[in-house]
């Protein structure tokens, strides 16, 4: 007659497997970069999970051009705290008018060549479709069109200035 184990003894078998199977599952887990693996055998069924915490993400502004018509003594008499970026991004005054925006990751242009005039300039009214400059990726030139017809307010970027998705470039008004 087979010898029959106590419910404590078998508990305690059963504690020292599943410990040791739930080590390899989270040894599986950190290796392959999984997030959740679950097994099952029999009626045991053992699930291991981790949380992923994301990098927070940072957020950065440009600090505001020194006003040309300031006098030197006043701005030297200002305290470095007014000359920061306020705290509260609330604070900060949008500009008026449409931002066209990049539609991807590149170079921008103003112009075709170095040598050739800008495709439009602060001021210049604008046709719908008209190009206002292009953005280099990958080796290929992608002409920026103007969504609309309108007066070009302000270009915000430079020539041969790297840009990301959903930066603005240009500012259109009515």
């Amino acid at each position: 007659m087979p010898e029959s184990k106590s419910p404590a003894a078998k508990l305690k078998n059963e504690a020292e497997i599943d410990t040791s199977l739930v080590r390899s599952l989270a040894d599986i887990l950190n290796d392959t970069d999984l997030t959740e693996i679950e097994v099952e055998r029999g009626e045991l069924r053992i699930r291991v999970a981790r949380e992923i915490h994301a990098a927070p993400v940072m957020q950065y502004a440009a600090a505001p051009a020194p006003a040309a018509h300031a006098a030197p003594a006043a701005a030297a008499a200002a305290p470095a705290a007014a000359l920061s970026m306020p705290s509260d991004p609330a604070t900060i005054v949008a500009k008026s008018g449409e931002e066209v925006k990049s539609p991807m990751v590149g170079t921008v242009y103003l112009q075709a060549s170095p040598e050739a005039p800008p495709f439009a300039q602060a001021g210049d009214k604008v046709k719908k479709g008209q190009t206002l400059l292009i953005i280099e990726a990958m080796k290929t030139m992608n002409p920026i069109q103007s969504p609309r017809d309108g007066v070009v307010k302000e270009i915000l970027v430079g020539d041969a200035q790297p840009v990301e998705f959903g930066e603005p470039l240009v500012l259109l008004e009515a």
